[in-house]
């Protein structure tokens, strides 16, 4: 078990305006991630910022001590529009740090108490513990939560993902949440080429995700900017390094693959979401479900 260190710091402000997302705000309670995912894209922005991307990041997380009470000033604004805001677009909110500090369930009681929409993007099963505040947010504004699945495969989730909960404990999560009347889905991202993107690992990630009820699902190829693509590449030499000449081209010069490339997963992911068929029957929204009820699908 690697060791983390843990930095108490207030913040002086709690959303961050986004550009380029489907979502307007981020808001993240926690500045590093001790899951420390080989793929992490957040590794892109640290060294921008000129912190730890490499084998050090998510070895020093910083506690905003103060987050939830900043926040709700903020929400407590005439300015504030009540927009969207994602939780965990930078850093998981539910990791371990979470279970003593319980700073994401603070903002989310602060988000509930001003009736603001929001969603949360986490790849751990601690969200169960917060159902009741997620319930009863829900029938105020639209919620949602997507739990980042990319594969089922142990040994891809423990050579990717080390400091994650195993997958199939998400999915557990996922069902408790969807039983509950949550909105919730899955992200199968990032797709790995010529190591997740096999179409029985594939499979095995969208029949899991139809079985727990899952609202709705989209699926990414792996981009890779620098700071992510140095880390990701010096893994992938130790991990499978029959694969790295081939990821040295395929990302060469770019951080995103050409639709020539990805369509062909998103052919694939669509064709087993058919085959899988809608997902089990579930109990009554807590509030009138804006997605439809197959499983929808985005490839990015």
């Amino acid at each position: 078990m690697e060791r983390v260190e843990y930095r108490e710091e207030p913040c002086k402000v709690a959303l961050n305006r986004v550009k380029g997302m489907p979502f307007a705000w981020s808001l993240n309670p926690y500045m590093g991630c001790a899951h420390r995912c080989t793929f992490c894209y957040v590794r892109a922005f640290e060294l921008r910022a000129d912190r730890a991307s490499g084998d050090a990041y998510g070895r020093s997380i910083r506690v905003k001590v103060n987050v939830a009470e900043v926040l709700r000033a903020e929400l407590a604004k005439r300015s504030w529009k009540r927009e969207s805001i994602s939780i965990g677009a930078a850093t998981d909110p539910y990791q371990p740090a979470e279970g003593r500090y319980r700073l994401t369930r603070a903002c989310m009681e602060a988000l509930r108490d001003a009736s603001n929409p929001f969603h949360v993007i986490t790849r751990s099963p601690m969200i169960v513990r917060d159902v009741d505040v997620l319930a009863e947010a829900s029938v105020r504004a639209k919620v949602g939560v997507n739990f980042s699945i990319p594969t089922l495969d142990e040994d891809v989730w423990r050579r990717t993902e080390p400091g994650t909960p195993p997958p199939r404990q998400r999915f557990r999560a996922l069902r408790e949440l969807v039983d509950a009347g949550i909105d919730a889905g899955v992200a199968v991202a990032p797709v790995l080429p010529g190591i997740s993107d096999g179409p029985d690992q594939l499979r095995a990630v969208i029949e899991a995700a139809r079985d727990a009820g899952a609202r709705h699902l989209w699926a990414g190829v792996l981009h890779l900017r620098p700071g992510t693509r140095e880390h990701f590449l010096a893994e992938l030499e130790r991990a499978w390094p029959e694969q790295v000449e081939r990821y040295e081209g395929l990302y060469r010069q770019r951080a995103y693959l050409p639709a020539a490339e990805t369509k062909p997963v998103g052919d694939l992911v669509a064709r087993l979401r058919s085959e899988a068929g809608p997902p089990r029957e579930r109990p009554r929204q807590l509030r009138p479900a804006a997605e439809p009820e197959q499983l929808t699908l985005v490839l990015s």
